[in-house]
C-alpha cells in the first residue's frame, strides 16, 4: 500500500540533520554525478602535498575518503553536529579540526598550506584563501554553480530575479578569484539531472540545504508540499538540475 503524504511528511521532518551524508536519500533520490570525480581527484592532490586544509569540511566524510592524508591536514567547519562529526571521522586519520564561524579571516598564519580544498561551500572568502596559500600552492573544490535545483527552489518560491538566479555563475566566480590573485588552471561547470520521488526525499533535502528555501518548514508550506505530492504521484518523479563547478586555480610561485 503507498504510503500517505502524511506519513512520508512526518517521517522526514523527524530525521536527524548532522553530518553530510545523504545516504538517507537512496531509492528515494537520484542526483547524477559531475564527470570529473572530485573525491579521486581531490586524493591525488593530497598524496603530493605537505600541509593541506579542508574548508567548510562538513562530516568530514569525503576529506576521509579522499585517501591517505598528508603530514599536516586541517578542516573547518562552523556547525556543532558537524564539527563533533568531523573530529570522530578524522582525527583518526591524523586531521585537526578546527571550529571555525565561516567568515573572515580563516584562523591560520599567512601562506600555510599548499593546497587549499573545498566541496560545495556554502560561502567563499577568496582573498583568504589566497591569503593561506603558499606560493605555488593549489586551491581544488566543487563548487555549487548558478540556479543549481531552481525547479524546485521555484516551485516553492515563485520566479527568482535575474541576479539571484547567476549568483554562483562560473563567470563571476572567475573574475573574483583572478582579483584574488589566483590564476586558473582548470574550470570546468555541468548541470546534471536530479529526480525526487517521493515527498518525503523533497522535505529531508530542505531541510538539510537550508538554503534553497531560507526558513523552510513543513508547517510553512504543508500546502505547497501537498501539491507537490499531488504532482509526483500523478505524473512520476519531480525533474529538476543541479549545477556544479570544478576550480583548479594556482597562487603564483
Amino acid at each position: 500500500m503507498a504510503r500517505t503524504f502524511d506519513d512520508l511528511v512526518a517521517e522526514a521532518d523527524a530525521a536527524p540533520m548532522d553530518g553530510w551524508d545523504f545516504s538517507w536519500l537512496d531509492g528515494r533520490a537520484t542526483e547524477q554525478r559531475p564527470s570529473w570525480g572530485y573525491q579521486r581527484l581531490l586524493g591525488g592532490r593530497l598524496a603530493g602535498a605537505a600541509a593541506a586544509l579542508d574548508i567548510q569540511t562538513g562530516g568530514g566524510e569525503v576529506l576521509a575518503g579522499a585517501g591517505p592524508l598528508p603530514p599536516l591536514t586541517v578542516a573547518t567547519e562552523s556547525w556543532p553536529p558537524n564539527v563533533a562529526k568531523a573530529t570522530r571521522l578524522l582525527h583518526p586519520l591524523g586531521a585537526v579540526v578546527v571550529a571555525d564561524p565561516d567568515e573572515p579571516p580563516l584562523p591560520f598564519a599567512d601562506e600555510a598550506f599548499d593546497l587549499v580544498s573545498s566541496r560545495h561551500p556554502a560561502t567563499v572568502h577568496w582573498t583568504e584563501i589566497a591569503r593561506v596559500l603558499r606560493p605555488g600552492g593549489s586551491y581544488v573544490a566543487q563548487h555549487v554553480g548558478h540556479s543549481s535545483v531552481f525547479e524546485l527552489v521555484e516551485f516553492f518560491l515563485g520566479p527568482l530575479p535575474e541576479a539571484v538566479r547567476r549568483g554562483r555563475h562560473p563567470d563571476g566566480e572567475r573574475a573574483a578569484a583572478e582579483a584574488a590573485g589566483l590564476s586558473v588552471a582548470d574550470l570546468r561547470f555541468e548541470r546534471l539531472r536530479v529526480e525526487f520521488h517521493d515527498i518525503g526525499a523533497v522535505v529531508w533535502f530542505l531541510r538539510k540545504v537550508i538554503w534553497m528555501v531560507p526558513g523552510f518548514t513543513v508547517d510553512a508550506y504543508r500546502d505547497r508540499l501537498r501539491d507537490l505530492h499531488s504532482l509526483i504521484t500523478s505524473q512520476g518523479p519531480f525533474v529538476a538540475h543541479s549545477s556544479r563547478t570544478l576550480f583548479d586555480l594556482r597562487k603564483p610561485a
